[in-house]
Order: C-alpha cells, then sequence, then structure tokens
C-alpha cells in the first residue's frame, strides 16, 4: 500500500519515536510512505485560539501541498494533526465564501481531493489475519487502548462510528495477540496541551486515566496521540504528584507494540526514549506459547 505522510511537527520532535517505529514497521507491513515534499506546521491546538482563518489556511496548505504532488491518500499519524487537516477540509467543503478566502491567503489551488486518514485508519486495513499469521513474534499482553479525545471527536469532523466507546485500536491490539481491557477512560481528556502551562491540570485528569488502567490490570497503555503520550509519560512526575502514589504503568504507541509482535529491537522502535521505562518484549511464536487471543484472531 503505497500512500502519502505527513508527520507533523511532534514526529520531528517531542514523538520522534512515534516516527521511527512507523519507519520501521512499514516495510514489514507492506507500507510505503511518500512524505509530502515542503510541509508546514497545521497550526495543532493554538492557531484556532487565535486566528480562525490562519487555522484553516495551515491544513489547507498540507492538504494543497499534497494535491500537487499528486497524493490521493495522505495518513497522519498524530492526532491533533490529523483532526486539524479534516477539520479544516471539512468547513471548506461546507462555505464556499471561508473556502474562496482561505485559498487567497495560501495563493494556491485547492480542490479537497485527498483522503485524510488516521493511523488506526491504515494499519487495520494493513494488519489483515493473514498478514498477522507471518509475524515472527505477539505482544502477549493485557493493554488499555487510549484513544483520547482527538481521533473520535467531532463525530461530523472524523466520522468515528463509536465516538464514546471506539474499538478500532482494541481490534488491532487483539490482532498481534494482547488483550485489550474493558476500561471507562479510553475518551477522556489527558489535559492536551495544558502539558506545558498547567500541569497540576494534567497531572489530575492523567492521574485518573492511569488508575483505571492500573485497577484492571493493564500491563501498557497505548495511544495513537503525541500529545497524549507526552503527558502520560513525560509527565509522570506530575501526576504521581497529584495522586501520592506511583505508577510504573508503561505508555507505547500502537506502532511500537506492532513493532514488538514483528520481532523488532526496543531501539528500532524507540523505546529508550521513553521518560516511564519500558520494559515489555514480543514474544516469539511457537506452538506451546501463542496465547488464545492470537489463535482466535489469525484463525
Amino acid at each position: 500500500m503505497k500512500i502519502g505522510l505527513y508527520p507533523g511537527c511532534s514526529l520531528e520532535g517531542s514523538a520522534r519515536e512515534y516516527a521511527e517505529s512507523l519507519h520501521a514497521i512499514a516495510p514489514k507491513i507492506g507500507l510505503e510512505l511518500k512524505e509530502v515534499e515542503g510541509w508546514n506546521c497545521c497550526g495543532a491546538s493554538s492557531a484556532h485560539a487565535v486566528d480562525h482563518l490562519l487555522s484553516l489556511a495551515l491544513p489547507a496548505k498540507i492538504l494543497a501541498q499534497a494535491e500537487q504532488q499528486n497524493i490521493d491518500e495522505l495518513v497522519v499519524p498524530c492526532a491533533a494533526c490529523y483532526n486539524r487537516l479534516a477539520s479544516a477540509k471539512t468547513e471548506m467543503a461546507a462555505e464556499q465564501k471561508t473556502r474562496d478566502e482561505v485559498v487567497k491567503i495560501m495563493n494556491m489551488p485547492y480542490s479537497g481531493s485527498t483522503t485524510i486518514k488516521n493511523i488506526l485508519e491504515v494499519l487495520d486495513h494493513l494488519l489483515t489475519p493473514e498478514t498477522v499469521k507471518a509475524f515472527p513474534a505477539f505482544f502477549p499482553y493485557k493493554v488499555a487502548c487510549y484513544y483520547g479525545c482527538l481521533l473520535v471527536r467531532p463525530k461530523s469532523v472524523v466520522h468515528a462510528e463509536r465516538m464514546e466507546d471506539p474499538v478500532q485500536m482494541d481490534e488491532l491490539m487483539k490482532r498481534i495477540g494482547a488483550a485489550p481491557l474493558d476500561w471507562g477512560m479510553k475518551t477522556e481528556c489527558c489535559g492536551a496541551s495544558f502539558s506545558i502551562t498547567r500541569t497540576d491540570i494534567v497531572g489530575k485528569l492523567c492521574g485518573d486515566i492511569l488508575e483505571d488502567a492500573v485497577v484492571r490490570g493493564a500491563q501498557a497503555v497505548i495511544v495513537a496521540c503525541p500529545m497524549c503520550h507526552s503527558n502520560l509519560d513525560m509527565r509522570r512526575a506530575e501526576i504521581e504528584k497529584v495522586a501520592g502514589k506511583k505508577y510504573d504503568i508503561p505508555v507505547l504507541y500502537i506502532t511500537q507494540a506492532i513493532g514488538l509482535a514483528l520481532g523488532l529491537t526496543p531501539k528500532q522502535l524507540g523505546l529508550q526514549r521513553h521518560f516511564v521505562p519500558v520494559s515489555l518484549q514480543g514474544k516469539q511464536k511457537n506452538q506451546q506459547n501463542v496465547p488464545a487471543a492470537l489463535k482466535a484472531a489469525v484463525a
């Protein structure tokens, strides 16, 4: 599968390990990525709070660049970037006046022809039961799949089938041998951009998320958003200060979990970059230790 890639700022900075793990697993699962040339920041969580037209023009320019480079489908791994690109495309499709204003600001043609996909949609297409049969290892852990806000909201923009109880990440984790838990915090907010300005709020919100995961027996939290990862991983000290207790549970990008099931090394997947140590490893397949969940997934 050949598809365009918009990495966004986080995957070249604070979420470098997300990019490393994505590029590490891509050739193993038949994914060919073509990065948008000359891409710019999408505005993420700040532009729309400052200037509405700017918040549309920044992601629209990325889509216009993709069109010029004949990219019909574009995967956007960062949930915040995905949400901004999808929001801009939706609004410009609904309001011709707004679209005309944005095109004038960009000084570039724009047709809205590029399809935007999040990382879960792409992985769901590629990680079929037949594909998983060829994986040399599996990921036999109890996990809490954390979607956060931006992959599933607002419904009018991202068209999530189950906004309050999404299952796409859960199903992907089942396919690689994990046991996703039924838990109550999978779409609760982590504090998002308060990570810098109000770490006390982040500490409280993320503490509630980790507490629920740990109480239910999760061995790892799985995410697909750099902002969620940084709040749950990098802000662990603030979380523990508010909670008055320690949490050792690691937070992995879904691409890292898949990489471990592919038998890739922790360094290839950027696991050494985490603030909270990750001790989980992929387990080699054999007839004695393949878990029932994986057997069912590949049957």
